[in-house]
């Protein structure tokens, strides 16, 4: 029976309400009732996986992982990339095989956020649904500019074609108001309008595009899936483009020296190329719409990152051939590394290819993003954190059409708003703590409810989940470490998620625990 309360407040059960859990038989039941439809099959999670994962990382952050960053704030790991991308990979499956477990035994909607709900209460949950809309919406919006900066790339190679307003739009239409203001402060005779004072500018390319995927998400999750696998298709025929014409060019005198900067070089490219693994954790908060989550899940997770490894590899290796990397290399190969490798053998024709494939790899990486920061706070509605309007889905498509579209129109405000350098390092934060917690969360269920049926079993366990939070945590120190206002703010972004949760979710939760209790009074005085 649900416990009544004189007030929806601060009472004297305040502790042993925020760490309440919420049993994962409750979850199951609340999910076969009322959740999402089931269109997921093995090779749909595959797509979707490997789309989440390869995206800007390859494309862009592999350059400055072999050469290190222009500023020479970070070191590069030469022609041992190859190893920074094992220790990556390596650091990425102590967390993706505690996923896996979770994912099997708990297939709802929610992902982290659930599982903390079921292990460490509801207090803990809410600030891991917190941190899991920043890693998910603002990476969301990265990417989207990230998406919009490629198109005008790609646009720009077609000047001698395309009317110069297309292939060189201005840059109030193109940018945020912060990059746009760097800019014109290098350049003052760029035009930038104004109104009363204030700068307008519109990244017109990243809002079309949320607004597209936006449209394309409240079709439902199996017209996204199939989006997403033509779209992995296209940039992995781009990279085995790259991999077997560029093979030919190979220099096997750039690999040597073949770690130019020692051990310290090595993780340093690791850590940058970590980031390139980011995505697959977004496959568990779609495990309510799987058909088969305890066989097809693990597959999904672990098969996505066993195969965006083996293609890093063969890219790194190809790349460090081409352009040495041991020393100082050209700004071009930093911000396009793939392109810049094409262009430099000859291959000019490719190096377009290459954009296209850029393009789709990130349209890509939009549609797993979207899709995930709806699943979070769907569930995270239903556990009353949320309004209940979020909760409805369509009747035809069986998606949350509103909540989908929320997070769309909210992201094109994050477009015209936000400075996307500090956000898309707040994401770096938010990825390592919900990594950590999914980790320590294995660990608490193992001993609070060691019967209970698991699909798939971490293996070595408690060993795999202690060295997913030592390495998880070891870099999130590190990046802590470094100059960087993100280290600041997210312990500010977690201030204002326990002020959220104690003067809303809090309250709200204990009002439907009253509602809950009037409804079991009322019943057992009617006989029932």
């Amino acid at each position: 029976m649900a416990e009544k309360f004189t007030r929806a407040t601060f009472t004297r059960n305040f502790l042993k309400n925020i760490t309440r859990i919420k049993a994962p038989d409750d979850m199951l039941a609340q999910a076969k009732s009322q959740g999402l439809e089931k269109t997921l099959g093995v090779v749909d999670l595959i797509m979707l996986g490997v789309g989440a994962i390869i995206g800007s990382g390859i494309f862009a952050v592999v350059g400055i992982a072999a050469a290190g960053s222009a500023d020479g704030t970070s070191l590069g790991a030469g022609p041992a990339l190859t190893v920074s991308m094992i220790i990556a990979a390596i650091a990425c499956v102590f967390s993706a095989l505690c996923y896996s477990e979770f994912a099997t035994m708990i297939p709802v909607a929610g992902g982290a956020y659930t599982y903390t709900f079921a292990t460490l209460g509801e207090f803990a949950a809410w600030m891991v649904g917190w941190v899991l809309m920043l890693e998910y919406a603002i990476g969301f919006i990265a990417v989207a500019c990230a998406w919009a900066n490629h198109l005008v790339e790609f646009l720009a190679g077609f000047s001698n074609v395309l009317p110069s307003w297309l292939s060189k739009p201005p840059i109030w239409l193109t940018n945020d108001v912060f990059t746009a203001a760097t800019i014109k402060a290098n350049n003052p005779d760029v035009f930038i309008p104004t109104f009363l004072g204030v700068p307008i500018c519109i990244n017109l390319p990243a809002i079309l595009i949320v607004l597209l995927i936006t449209a394309i998400l409240v079709k439902g999750t199996k017209d996204s899936a199939k989006l997403a696998g033509i779209m992995v298709f296209v940039k992995l025929g781009v990279i085995a483009l790259f991999v077997l014409t560029g093979a030919f060019y190979v220099a096997p005198e750039n690999w040597t020296p073949f770690a130019p900067n020692g051990v310290e070089g090595i993780f340093a490219g690791a850590f940058i190329i970590f980031f390139a693994y980011i995505g697959f954790d977004a496959l568990a908060t779609a495990a309510e719409e799987c058909k088969n989550p305890q066989k097809d899940l693990p597959i999904g997770i672990l098969g996505s990152l066993i195969i965006t490894t083996i293609v890093y590899i063969a890219v790194a290796i190809v790349l460090t051939g081409i352009q040495n990397t041991s020393g100082a290399v050209p700004t071009e190969f930093l911000k396009a590394p793939l392109a810049f490798c094409m262009s430099k053998i000859g291959q000019n024709w490719a190096a377009g290819f290459i954009s296209i494939g850029a393009l789709a790899g990130l349209t890509s990486v939009l549609l797993v993003l979207e899709m995930a920061s709806t699943r979070i706070l769907y569930a995270m509605s239903r556990d009353h954190f949320l309004p209940s309007s979020f909760q409805k889905l369509s009747e035809k498509t069986k998606s949350p059409v509103f909540l989908t579209w929320t997070v769309g129109i909210l992201a094109v405000v994050g477009i015209l708003t936000l400075n996307l350098n500090v956000a898309a390092e707040l994401c770096n934060y938010g990825t390592f703590t919900s990594f950590i917690i999914v980790c320590v969360a294995v660990l608490i269920l193992r001993k609070t409810d060691p019967n209970r049926e698991r699909p798939f079993k971490v293996p070595f366990c408690p060993i795999t989940p202690m060295l997913g939070i030592i390495c998880c945590g070891g870099l999130m120190v590190y990046k802590s470490m470094q100059a960087s206002s993100s280290a600041l703010l997210f312990p500010v972004w977690l201030g204002v998620g326990a002020i959220i949760y104690l003067l809303y979710g809090f309250i709200k939760n204990r009002n439907k625990e009253n509602e809950l209790h009037r409804e079991f009074v009322q019943n057992k005085i009617k006989g029932k």
